[in-house]
């Protein structure tokens, strides 16, 4: 899928299950992080391919199945963070804070 694609299925995606998810603050951050122009191209590419995953609706377990369906998101998205967490600012995790109150 294209970036503009996963972009914007991103946020309807997580203002659904937000509160479902223990790891909403930190895709959302990861999210913010790549649209910040100071995160390095090898930081995005890490992130958006973890973000892309949470936004398919087809993935190695199914999103609607109750406690494992996210599960796999959990972890991808995880792994990608550990691989770049010192990009993500605390101005990151701010706004994404402040975008999840709304959700």
């Amino acid at each position: 899928r294209d970036e503009a694609g996963v972009r914007r299925d991103f946020w309807a995606k997580l203002k659904r299950v937000a509160r479902q998810i223990p790891f909403s603050e930190d895709i959302a951050a990861a999210y913010f992080c790549t649209l910040d122009p100071a995160t390095p191209s090898r930081v995005k590419l890490v992130l958006m391919g973890a973000i892309a995953y949470f936004v398919l609706p087809l993935d190695a377990v199914a999103d609607f199945l109750p406690l494992l369906g996210f599960a796999d998101d959990a972890a991808i998205i995880a792994t990608a963070i550990s691989q770049v967490a010192g990009a993500i600012t605390e101005t990151h995790r701010e706004k994404a804070r402040e975008a999840l109150r709304d959700a």
